[in-house]
C-alpha cells in the first residue's frame, strides 16, 4: 500500500529568523511610496497625452539630441570607469604604498561632495584659463563647455561605484589562484584575462550598471561644465528643467518618460548579462 504525500506549496521556506512578514511588508510599502507611486504617476501623466502627442514630443529633434548626450555620455563614462575603476581597486587591494589611505579616502569624495561644487571645481580646472585647460588650449583641445566636459564630470561622479563594488570581490580572490596559474604555465596576461577577470566580471558589471545609472540622471555637476548648448552639449535632465520653466509640462513629462524607458531597458540588459556571468563563472554570486 502506497501512501501519496502531497507537498504543500509554501510562499516562503521556513526560517529560524522571525519577522519575515513584517520585514516584507515594510519593504514593499517603502518601495511603493518611494519608487512605484512616483513612476506610476509619470507613466499615467504620459498616457494622458495620447500616443500621437507623446511621440511628437518625445521624438523632437532637440529632445533626441539631449537624450543621446545624456545616455551616450553616461555609457562612455561608465566604460571608462569600469576599466580604470578595476585598476584602481586592484592597486588599493594588492599593493602597499605611502599615501594609500589618503587615495582610498579620496575615492569616496564624489559621494560626499555636493554635485554643484564638483561642477564648479571641474569647470575651474578645465576652462580655457583654468589650471589644466590653459595647457590644453594651445594644443587645440577644449574640455570645458563641450561634450568632453560632460563625460569628464560623469566619470568623476561614477568612479566610486566601480571601485567600491569590485574591492570586496578582489579581497576574496586568493593569491594562490594566481600562483597556481603561473605554476601551470600561464603568463601574466593569461592570468589576468582567463583567471582573474572572469571572477571579477559580475562585480564589474554591477559597478558599470551603478555608474551608468548615476551618470544618466546627473545634473548638478554637468550643467556648469557642459556649456548647455542646444543640439551640442545639452543633457536631458536640463532640458526637462527648461520645459518646466516654460510651463510646458507635457514636453517635460514626455522627456522624463523616455529617460525612464531607456534606463529600464539598458539596466535590464545589464542585469541579464550579469546573471549569465554569475551562472557561468560562479564568482560574486
Amino acid at each position: 500500500m502506497h501512501i501519496i504525500t502531497r507537498k504543500r506549496w509554501r510562499f516562503r521556506q521556513p526560517s529560524v529568523i522571525p519577522g519575515f512578514g513584517l520585514a516584507l511588508g515594510v519593504t514593499l510599502t517603502w518601495l511603493i511610496l518611494i519608487v512605484l507611486i512616483p513612476l506610476s504617476g509619470l507613466v499615467w501623466k504620459s498616457s494622458s497625452l495620447g500616443w500621437s502627442k507623446f511621440w511628437a514630443l518625445a521624438l523632437d529633434v532637440r529632445t533626441l539630441y539631449a537624450l543621446r548626450m545624456s545616455f551616450g555620455g553616461a555609457f562612455i563614462a561608465a566604460i571608462v570607469n569600469a576599466v580604470f575603476g578595476l585598476i584602481l581597486a586592484w592597486v588599493l587591494v594588492r599593493y602597499r604604498f605611502p599615501g594609500k589611505r589618503i587615495i582610498d579616502a579620496m575615492v569616496d569624495l564624489p559621494f560626499a561632495l555636493p554635485t554643484a561644487v564638483a561642477g564648479i571645481a571641474l569647470t575651474t580646472l578645465y576652462a580655457p584659463n583654468g589650471w589644466i585647460g590653459q595647457f590644453l588650449e594651445p594644443l587645440g583641445i577644449k574640455i570645458a563647455f563641450t561634450p568632453a566636459g560632460i563625460i569628464i564630470a560623469l566619470i568623476f561622479v561614477g568612479l566610486p561605484f566601480v571601485v567600491r563594488t569590485a574591492q570586496p570581490v578582489m579581497e576574496e580572490i586568493d593569491r594562490e589562484v594566481e600562483e597556481a596559474a603561473a605554476t601551470l604555465g600561464a603568463n601574466r596576461f593569461q592570468t589576468i584575462t582567463r583567471v582573474l577577470l572572469p571572477g571579477l566580471a559580475p562585480a564589474a558589471l554591477t559597478g558599470f550598471a551603478l555608474a551608468f545609472a548615476r551618470a544618466a540622471g546627473e545634473y548638478g555637476s554637468v550643467i556648469f561644465i557642459a556649456g548647455n548648448k542646444p543640439y551640442v552639449s545639452e543633457i536631458a535632465p536640463l532640458l526637462i528643467v527648461i520645459r518646466l520653466e516654460e510651463y510646458n509640462y507635457a514636453a517635460a513629462t514626455a522627456i522624463a518618460t523616455m529617460m525612464l524607458i531607456i534606463s529600464f531597458i539598458m539596466l535590464l540588459v545589464i542585469n541579464l548579462i550579469q546573471a549569465w556571468s554569475r551562472r557561468r563563472y560562479g564568482y560574486g554570486a
